[in-house]
């Protein structure tokens, strides 16, 4: 958008990247209550539509010569079958199915973000922490459940000399507690840096309108969106990857809490 100087010549772009996040009401302009249907709840309710479609719908058949639905819906259960089997090992397994689905929901709740007009969902720390308080509260659960208090195990390096154990302890405590602070930010983060460089730019696309420089600024900038949502698109497996990696870890130290 130009602004005008005096109301009469258009002086510079005036662009807002943090707009695109904002949580707007879908049926009123007032305020956003939590129960308030909101453009994070209509992309969330599409992502686990476009879940069900791919996993259930796309698989139905079950061909011998799978179709291109089921052909990515069994590399992703490749893929997180071995990663959960490989990390967690054999006994992790067991909670695989939802491992799989917080996978399927945060790579295509990111790759849906990338659509024109779309909401990406995963850039709201809202949502991340969610999914985040998830994995860590269901860990420690699993680990009381299964290991009772010699889950605590946990915390107590005893490959460490003795003096130093009670001050790795606290040290094994803050980590274990800051967790789900650093899983849920480090998906956010990454998901809104992008997306707000791509809106940086894309401000600068329509500069041919207003300014000669903008001849060359143009085409440099279109340049620039592409090679940045080519990245994001990158990005969007990446960031469900390593989420769903430290899921595992966790998991694993859920199961084996001895150092």
């Amino acid at each position: 958008m130009a602004t005008e100087a005096n109301g009469a010549h258009p002086e510079a772009l005036v662009f807002h990247p943090m707009d695109q996040f904002n949580v707007t009401p879908l049926f009123s302009d007032g305020p956003v209550a939590w129960y308030t249907p909101t453009n994070v709840t209509l992309w969330m309710a599409i992502t686990v539509i476009c879940v069900i479609l791919l996993l259930v719908v796309g698989t139905r058949r079950r061909a011998v010569i799978p179709s291109r639905s089921q052909s990515v819906a069994e590399m992703a259960y490749g893929l997180v079958h071995k990663m959960v089997e490989d990390v967690a090992g054999k006994d992790g397994l067991k909670y695989f199915p939802y491992i799989m689905t917080l996978f399927m929901f945060i790579v295509l709740a990111n790759i849906l973000g990338l659509l024109p007009l779309a909401f990406t969902t995963t850039s709201h720390l809202a949502v991340t922490v969610v999914l985040a308080l998830l994995v860590f509260v269901s860990v420690t659960v699993i680990g009381f459940v299964k290991h009772g208090a010699g889950f605590l195990g946990l915390f107590w390096v005893s490959a460490a000399p003795l003096p130093l154990r009670p001050i790795l302890a606290v040290i094994e405590v803050i980590s274990y507690f800051v967790r789900p602070v650093s899983h849920s930010i480090r998906l956010m983060g990454n998901m809104m840096a992008g997306h707000a460089v791509i809106k940086v730019f894309a401000a600068f696309a329509p500069l041919v309108l207003f300014s000669a420089v903008g001849i060359a600024v143009t085409p440099l900038s279109i340049l620039a969106i592409t090679a940045i949502y080519a990245l994001e698109l990158l990005v969007a497996f990446i960031q469900a990857y390593v989420f769903t990696i430290l899921t595992c870890v966790y998991l694993k130290d859920a199961l084996h809490p001895a150092h």
